[in-house]
């Protein structure tokens, strides 16, 4: 796993504004920038530099056709994350049997004595 594309997936994926134009260009396919930005209640601008960071950390393609720029979603980059969750996940779970064993141990030697 690649720690530096990790770390962007998660800073893009960590703002409400940008977790808003991701679900909207799943829910709704490619959309154009100008369409996306009626969404919001900001400037054309500010949209564009949240879809800058989406777009860096590789949540979103942009294809040009003339004037036109249409957004669309790519979650491909998610499974980064869902890799790393599930290690997380994994080693909670380890240290979880290691301690249900723990106790289980204690109650067969309390039992004995």
């Amino acid at each position: 796993m690649d720690e530096d594309d990790l770390s962007r997936v998660l800073k893009a994926a960590g703002d409400t504004t940008r977790r808003r134009i991701l679900t909207l260009l799943v829910q709704e396919g490619a959309l154009r920038v100008t369409a996306l930005a009626a969404h919001f209640d900001m400037s054309l601008n500010s949209v564009s530099k949240h879809i800058k960071v989406l777009e860096e950390a590789g949540l979103v393609t942009r294809r040009t056709l003339g004037r036109e720029h249409f957004i669309a979603a790519e979650l491909d980059p998610l499974k980064l994350t869902e890799n790393w969750f599930a290690q997380l996940k994994s080693i909670w779970e380890l240290r979880l049997a290691a301690l249900e064993n723990l106790l289980v141990s204690k109650d067969e030697d309390d039992e004995r004595a």
